[in-house]
């Protein structure tokens, strides 16, 4: 008999099964029903998006199945021809067939239509001990699953992206260097087309071995390669905008649609059609992409058409801040996940947070058997004095601590934002964190009753402590709905942080300033702080400011990380230091005054600021000698502070008495105007 001659179809065959990585629970399935008797199924229904790697897999199963001398027909209904007809034809083994027959069905979506026919003809027909494997984008249709023989004869298996593991061994695989796996597999969230192809890309780049970062916005031609690979055909521009909505939300609903796109375009209809999509989960909550496509599309448009994507951008803030300010409850805090997601656009907030992780755990207050295991994690990476002021807060303050839980309801990690203004002189004694940032507070913003100040003080992951990829991150939510109900915010004051190098991006552009002086040690550890006192713009100042800077990364208007505010006595001294200077414009320019909230509010700047409060204490009759005191000595000044109180008519003693009251009264009202701002203090 002639040897067969082998093909340049044999050598591609040979070459993917080589580079074929990981599905290790889906090979493990089949080949344990390819060697039982009687297989557990009759029929494994593969199922996930374009690109995740089921063709791959089938291949990988036709190759196990010739190892164990089954024999495999692979229909694929991309190239063949998909009539009643010639699926029968083509679904043929030739003779004799001395292993158990195994038929590779593949891109089944292109078979919907068809569908009733192939569960309850084509493929009851086969001989009954045929082990089938069906691939396509959608799962099972209900009726597999209504019916109770193919209930129990079908195994529904959802293909994902491969783990880290996996990944790296298909990056190995294409020779990419191991010191670039990492931004490869955070760049393409494990999906095996985009790894083949960003490792295409990287073997095109003379100097990919010196890249500091990957992502899909450094490769267009990968980016178009995807969507043709998950967009075969969009119906409309209105579908293609519709989807657009749909990468840039987190969450879709019909709403949102019809809040976003034009009034004339039919929501409901484009909502039906994205729900059908096979990289578009169907949630409780709405519609969600797959990490990928919403990576695809959203980089896309932005490369396309920046204007339209800041336009999308705008009206999806609009509607959700809109929703916000008309919600309460438990969907408060729905909301608040879904606006700080669209935060992810912006380039100082895109790293520091993985933002899938925000919808993998949820955020739960703390029971009593969680201690243990939280102060056990805080020793882990803080050590044992840290672990006994976790504890001593615990007791102290059990609703400062958020426990983020994974799928099971295992802690994963925690967060605790203490109130300061509730903690006893004792309590702040023993915390060293707690006592230094309660102090800075005393110097630079002394509260009032009733005004509440909240201070970060732990942040620990159990896997990954505080890196930017730790589950955690789903508590700054709560900490965002407690933030945005307090009705008597003042200071909030973030310590918890042992590291800033990959937050200090974060913090600008949230408004909260370098508070060094508040920096503190637990056993050696520097803790950095940062803050924000709330008082001057109130909460609505500081939502217009996080809207600023949010799209394309500008830092907000009063948030420079280098400005500290003044403590009251530093204020005090600059403000008396100004009325000498008030006629002296040169030295009043080089006065600390002017980088104060207060005065950059003000039209006038500090000349004017200091004639409007002395104004005001002469506009009160109570107030009017000392204004007097004040108006010869510094805005219409005597040659000399005797000659003031001549003109005034007084003695020098009661004249510095009264100057001295109107002194303090302008500097308690200028304190007041830094604190509060323009608002009126209840």
């Amino acid at each position: 008999m002639t040897a067969r001659m082998e093909t340049i179809a044999d050598r591609l065959r040979g070459a993917r099964r080589r580079r074929f990585v990981g599905r290790k629970d889906e090979l493990r399935t089949f080949r344990r029903a390819l060697g039982a008797a009687i297989p557990p199924f009759a029929v494994m229904h593969v199922h996930g998006p374009g690109g995740v790697g089921k063709t791959a897999l089938l291949d990988a199963l036709a190759a196990v199945a010739e190892e164990q001398d089954a024999a495999p027909v692979l229909l694929d209904a991309r190239s063949a021809d998909t009539s009643r007809t010639a699926l029968c034809a083509a679904a043929v083994w030739p003779e004799p067939v001395t292993g158990r027959r195994v038929l590779l069905l593949d891109s089944y979506e292109r078979l919907a239509a068809m569908d009733d026919w192939v569960r309850e003809e084509f493929l009851p027909a086969l001989p009954a001990g045929t082990l089938v494997v069906i691939a396509g984008r959608e799962p099972p249709r209900p009726d597999w699953v209504s019916d109770p023989g193919w209930r129990e004869l079908l195994r529904a298996v959802p293909l994902a992206n491969l783990p880290p593991d996996e990944g790296a061994a298909l990056l190995r695989a294409e020779n990419v260097p191991d010191r670039l796996h990492g931004q490869v597999l955070a760049a393409t969230h494990g999906h095996p087309l985009a790894l083949a192809l960003l490792a295409d890309v990287l073997a095109q780049r003379e100097n990919a071995g010196d890249l500091s970062d990957i992502g899909l916005g450094d490769a267009p031609d990968v980016v178009r390669l995807l969507l043709d690979r998950f967009l075969e055909e969009v119906p409309s521009p209105r579908h293609r905008r519709a989807l657009d909505v749909c990468a840039l939300a987190l969450v879709t609903t019909e709403e949102m649609l019809r809040a976003v796109l034009d009034e004339d375009d039919d929501a409901a209809g484009l909502f039906a059609w994205l729900r059908r999509l096979s990289f578009v989960d169907e949630r409780p909550d709405g519609l969600r992409p797959h990490d990928l496509a919403r990576g695809v599309l959203d980089t896309d448009l932005r490369w396309r058409d920046r204007g339209v994507h800041r336009l999308l951008f705008e009206r999806v803030r609009r509607h959700l801040a809109a929703r916000l300010r008309g919600c309460s409850g438990a969907v408060m805090p729905q909301i608040i996940t879904e606006l700080a997601f669209l935060k992810r656009v912006n380039p100082a907030l895109r790293d520091p947070t993985v933002w899938p992780s925000m919808t993998a755990h949820r955020a739960d207050e703390t029971r009593a058997d969680d201690r243990a295991a939280l102060v056990a994690m805080t020793e882990r990476y803080e050590g044992p004095e840290s672990a006994r002021l976790a504890a001593f807060w615990m007791e102290r303050q059990p609703s400062a601590f958020v426990v983020a839980r994974d799928a099971d309801g295992v802690p994963a990690g925690y967060a605790c934002q203490l109130r300061l203004d509730l903690a006893s002189p004792e309590d702040l004694e023993v915390d060293p964190g707690a006592g230094a940032m309660w102090a800075y507070v005393r110097r630079h913003g002394p509260t009032v009753p009733g005004e509440a100040v909240v201070a970060h003080r732990f942040f620990v992951d159990r896997e990954e402590y505080q890196s930017p990829v730790c589950a955690t991150g789903v508590v700054i939510v709560e900490f965002l709905r407690r933030r945005l109900t307090s009705s008597s915010l003042s200071w909030d004051l973030i310590g918890a942080y042992r590291g800033l190098h990959a937050r200090q991006g974060v913090f600008c552009h949230t408004g909260y300033h370098r508070a060094e002086e508040a920096d503190f040690e637990v056993a050696g550890l520097r803790h950095p702080v940062y803050a924000r006192d709330f008082r001057p713009d109130g909460l609505a100042g500081w939502l217009t400011l996080m809207a600023e800077g949010e799209m394309f990364g500008a830092p907000p208007s009063d948030a420079s990380p280098l400005v500290t505010p003044p403590s009251r006595t530093d204020f005090a001294s600059s403000v008396r230091r100004a009325l000498r200077d008030l006629h002296r414009p040169e030295a009043l320019t080089h006065n600390p005054l002017n980088a104060a909230r207060a005065v950059r509010s003000h039209e006038g700047g500090l000349a004017g600021l200091l004639h409007e409060a002395a104004t005001a204490l002469g506009a009160d009759p109570r107030g009017l000698k000392a204004y007097r005191a004040v108006d010869r000595t510094y805005l219409r000044p005597a040659p000399t502070q005797e000659r003031a109180a001549e003109l005034l008519g007084l003695p020098f003693s009661t004249y510095r008495r009264h100057l001295r009251t109107g002194v303090d009264r302008i500097v308690e009202t200028l304190w007041q105007r830094e604190l509060y701002g323009s608002r009126v203090r209840s």
